[in-house]
């Protein structure tokens, strides 16, 4: 049984073993061939070759974190669909039905985000409208 994972281990030792030499090596040639010393431009902040015409740490809106966060949720589908295509023959209705409504709840959480202006990224959080369901 432990001779079947000789090749795994055997690649796993390589790759280790091959990524120590080139850190190493991309080390010692550093220390060699690089300018270590600099001066005062080299402590300076440059964007695109150009000095900074503002400070760099800015607030960034939440809303942006808000869009992120809301990717990951919906890219996670993707994540639970893709094994589902994959023996959907084999789970027959059931399973095409569970999958369904897995679907239906993404869907509405995704109109959810939408109707509460999460996808829209040009209004501040104030102006942005409430959602109204209806009672």
């Amino acid at each position: 049984m432990p001779e079947q994972y000789f090749p795994v281990l055997l690649a796993l030792g390589v790759s280790i073993a091959l990524g120590a030499i080139i850190l190493i090596a991309s080390h010692l040639l550093s220390l060699f061939v690089g300018n270590q010393r600099g001066g005062l431009i080299k402590g300076t902040t440059v964007e695109s070759g150009m000095p900074l015409m503002d400070i760099s740490h800015k607030r960034i809106s939440i809303a942006f974190f808000l869009v992120a966060i809301d990717f990951i949720v919906f890219d996670l589908e993707a994540a639970f669909l893709y094994p589902w295509s994959l023996v959907l023959r084999d789970g027959g209705w059931y399973l095409f039905g569970a999958v369904m409504v897995f679907i239906f709840m993404i869907l509405v959480g995704y109109a959810y985000v939408w109707l509460k202006g999460g996808l829209d990224l040009s209004l501040p959080a104030r102006e942005r409208r409430p959602v109204r369901l209806p009672s």
